[in-house]
């Protein structure tokens, strides 16, 4: 099967320049054919510049953008023919198998979800994206997989036990680990904690048989590593990456000014600059591409916004592969089991009498 991407071109900060160039990147390494959904005559010229195999790149024309700043709700409303709609109604009518875009994560969340079907029995998708951790687990890469990091601001306890499906399948594919730890974060590792909706998830995950579910774990321990899967709230979650970014930034800034106060500093920063520069390429978005946006039957890639060419093709990678792996697939049997069991089927019809 040639797999086909549709790719937002005029999302992100600088597009359409970085997208085009990535998604050069990305045809010329993949076997994959890649839509640039966007304004024709910005693209064209830029595509003029590069080399790629014939045909492997097509340029489908969108009279209108939504731009970074815009209210999403208000611009999708009010241009359905920007390059983000456009570009998920590709997917929808079966002319490509994945959606990557670098836009506003509002606008391609909304984009998505008037165009794509969710999975029958998703109640609501979710955003995941990795971060690095000390390893504990002793995996092939340091990462660990969180989710919802910012679809939704609150989430019922059922539908953090389907993000914790959807996110094991996903790492199980993507990532290659068989049995996933999954953990819950909680403000304390009891199962008594975190208020009565938190102390339900913890029930549910416990006694979801398809889940390899370690308990809850706290924010301090989110960087060990314990864990392959990580779930919580939208709201939560957007905040612990976000922190963790400033938190990376911070650590290098502190570290330029080390190189300059100290002679002695600077001697110990050459020292370590071999470590320093693989911190730095672990803590790379670039290197991981997007973060998938699960829970659709179809795969989508949300991009970071200052998304370079490196970082498209990486996204677009990323994609191709979650079609390759059926990660759609395989995340609506795991609901579909997971609605069928005998006991959430009580717990359903319980709630609903």
């Amino acid at each position: 099967m040639s797999i086909i991407i549709a790719v937002d071109a005029m999302g992100g900060d600088n597009a359409p320049e970085p997208i085009v160039r990535g998604a050069v990147l990305a045809a010329n390494a993949n076997p994959v054919r890649i839509l640039l959904v966007g304004d024709e005559e910005k693209i064209r010229p830029l595509l003029a510049k590069q080399k790629y195999p014939k045909n492997a790149i097509e340029i489908i024309h969108a009279e209108d953008e939504i731009e970074m700043g815009e209210s999403p709700k208000s611009a999708v409303e009010t241009k359905p023919n920007s390059s983000i709609m456009k570009a998920a109604r590709l997917v929808s009518q079966g002319r490509a198998h994945a959606l990557v875009s670098a836009g506003s994560t509002g606008s391609v969340v909304l984009s998505a979800a008037k165009n794509i079907p969710r999975i029958t029995g998703v109640r609501r998708t979710a955003i995941a994206t990795v971060y690095p951790t000390l390893n504990e687990l002793k995996r092939a890469d340091l990462l660990c997989l969180i989710l919802d990091v910012g679809a939704n601001v609150q989430s019922s306890a059922e539908e953090m036990v389907q993000f914790a499906i959807m996110g094991s399948a996903y790492v199980s594919d993507v990532r290659g680990i068989s049995d996933p730890n999954v953990a819950l974060l909680n403000i304390g590792e009891e199962s008594t904690k975190g208020g009565e909706k938190m102390q339900e998830a913890y029930r549910m995950l416990s006694e979801t048989t398809t889940l390899k579910f370690i308990g809850n774990i706290e924010g301090k321990d989110l960087l060990r590593g314990a864990a392959d899967v990580v779930v919580t709230e939208g709201f939560v979650g957007n905040i612990v990456i976000k922190t963790m970014e400033g938190a990376a930034k911070t650590v290098s800034h502190l570290g330029k000014i080390a190189f300059k106060t100290k002679f002695i500093w600077k001697i110990g920063l050459i020292m370590l600059r071999k470590g320093l520069e693989m911190l730095k390429e672990v803590t790379d978005y670039s290197e991981y591409g997007g973060a998938p946006l699960l829970g659709f039957e179809k795969i989508v890639i949300i991009a970071h916004g200052r998304s370079n060419a490196k970082a498209m093709s990486n996204a677009i990678k990323l994609a191709g592969k979650c079609v390759r792996d059926d990660v759609c697939g395989k995340i609506t049997k795991n609901i579909s089991q997971f609605e069928k069991s005998p006991d959430h089927e009580y717990e359903r019809l319980t709630h609903e009498m």
